[in-house]
Parts: C-alpha cells; sequence; structure tokens
C-alpha cells in the first residue's frame, strides 16, 4: 500500500490486523456477520461475543484489498466493551475516521466491517426471538460497487449475453461471478479473441467440464484482481482494476464489460 494515498493508521492496520481468527459459532454467546460481493472482492466475516448484552470479544476473517482488512480490523477494536444498542450505532464513516480517512474510491466497497457487524447483531437478536427491523435502503443513495456501472448501461456493459454478435471482435471483459459468467466467456471466443476472465480469487472454480473447456479457449483470466470503475466519455473505453496481491491500481483499455450478477 502506498502512504500517499493511506493514512498511517490505515497501513498499520494493514500490515498488523488485530483480531484476525474466528469465534465458535456454535456457542450460543457467539454471533456471526458475513457481508460483502465477489464481484468486487471484498468479502468480511465478523464473530462477536456478546454476554449481558455487551462485546466482550470480536475476531474477523476477510478477503480483500488492504482497506478492506484495516476496516474490518478497526472495527473489532473499536466494539469490545460496547453494548450492541451502541454497536449498531457504528457507522462506515466512524470506522473511516477512526483509521484517519480512506481513499473515496474504498469507501463503498472496501469499507463494510461496519455492515458484518451489524449483520452479526441482528443475527442474534433473531436468534433469541427478537424483533429486527430492516433498514430501508436507497438504491439511488448506495452506490454501485463498480463506479460507472449503471451509467454504461447498453453503452459497453452488458448485464447478459443476449445478443453474441453485439461483441463481435469486442475487448470485453466479463466479470467471474460463477459458472454462468465462465460459460459466458467461453462462448463469446465465438464472436472476439479478446476476451478477458476477471476474478478476484486465485483460481476460478467451477465445473471440471468448464475448466478443462476453459484450458482449451483463448480466454485470458485475471486472478486476485477486482474491477473498480468503468470509464469512457459516451460509451465504454477503459477500466480501473485493482491488483489485489500488489494492492495497485492500473487501468485496461475494453470496448465491452458483462457483469452478470
Amino acid at each position: 500500500m502506498k502512504s500517499t494515498s493511506y493514512s498511517e493508521r490505515v497501513l498499520d492496520h494493514f500490515r498488523n490486523p488485530r483480531n484476525v481468527g474466528t469465534l465458535d459459532k456454535d456457542d450460543p454467546h457467539v454471533a456471526y456477520g458475513r457481508v460483502g460481493n465477489p464481484t468486487c472482492g471484498d468479502i468480511m466475516e465478523m464473530f462477536i461475543r456478546i454476554e449481558d448484552d455487551k462485546i466482550t470479544d470480536a475476531k474477523f476473517r476477510t478477503f480483500g484489498c488492504g482497506s478492506a482488512i484495516a476496516t474490518t480490523s478497526m472495527t473489532t477494536e473499536m466494539v469490545v466493551g460496547m453494548d450492541l444498542d451502541e454497536a449498531m450505532k457504528v457507522t462506515r464513516q466512524d470506522v473511516a475516521d477512526e483509521l484517519d480517512g480512506l481513499p473515496p474510491i474504498k469507501m463503498h466497497c472496501s469499507n463494510l466491517a461496519a455492515d458484518a457487524l451489524h449483520d452479526a447483531i441482528k443475527s442474534y437478536r433473531k436468534g433469541r426471538g427478537e424483533h429486527v427491523e430492516e433498514e430501508e435502503t436507497d438504491a439511488k443513495a448506495a452506490p454501485a460497487c463498480v463506479i460507472g456501472q449503471d451509467g454504461f448501461l447498453d453503452k459497453g456493459v452488458f448485464l447478459s449475453v443476449d445478443n453474441p454478435e453485439a461483441f463481435r471482435d469486442m475487448r470485453t471483459l466479463v466479470i467471474h461471478s460463477g459458472d454462468e459468467s465462465v460459460d459466458a466467456a467461453i462462448e463469446l471466443t465465438d464472436v472476439t479473441d479478446r476476451v478477458i476472465l476477471l476474478t478476484p480469487e486465485n483460481e476460478i472454480v467451477t465445473t471440471d467440464e468448464l475448466v478443462v473447456e476453459l484450458q482449451n479457449s483463448s480466454v485470458k483470466i485475471l486472478y486476485e484482481s477486482r474491477l473498480l470503475e468503468i470509464r469512457g466519455e459516451d460509451e465504454v473505453e477503459r477500466v480501473l482494476i485493482h491488483n489485489i496481491d500488489e494492492d495497485e491500481e492500473y487501468e485496461l483499455f475494453v470496448d465491452a464489460v458483462l457483469i452478470i450478477e
């Protein structure tokens, strides 16, 4: 991580994360929460121990970039000693403030630790038979995981392959989101030899049949990567990619982006 982009507290929690691990989910005093989006590449798991309505211990597991690790680490430190009502009031902004700030592009996808915490508390309360009000979300206010996704719909961003001919000779980026996306990437090689399959994982986990087809295809795979932003003027021209392993960002020129959710 670059110190020019991240605060020293973010760097510290990334390099020396606190409270990494798990708690026994079968323990009635332990609550578990999980949030994230595999398309973005950040998954957070939060484990909290609750005694007399207070959080006495917190652990986490996170798959994602340095910011995701840092925010989850910080959240576990913040909430120990809080009662559940206090912990439910912890926001993403509170976590970012405790870390002395985050780059704006990291706020909406990598800063989900508070959401994982809230998910754990709700699960605990539901398990005790308590009524839990679900928070209403404003679809317009909540940013899409990929910046620019909505703005470029029908302008180079596709959510399905209804007409493969629409991709002919296009530099096409396919976001790995399961077997359907792998199958689509392979199918598109019939109309273009420039197909890239992007995944946050270090391998593509799919059916044995698709593994063989993928290996025998011209699909190029970008491992341990996530799509941050789609860019262009009137249509898709390039994308911003985050290399999770190196924690670096770079642009890639493409004509189409396929996101099958």
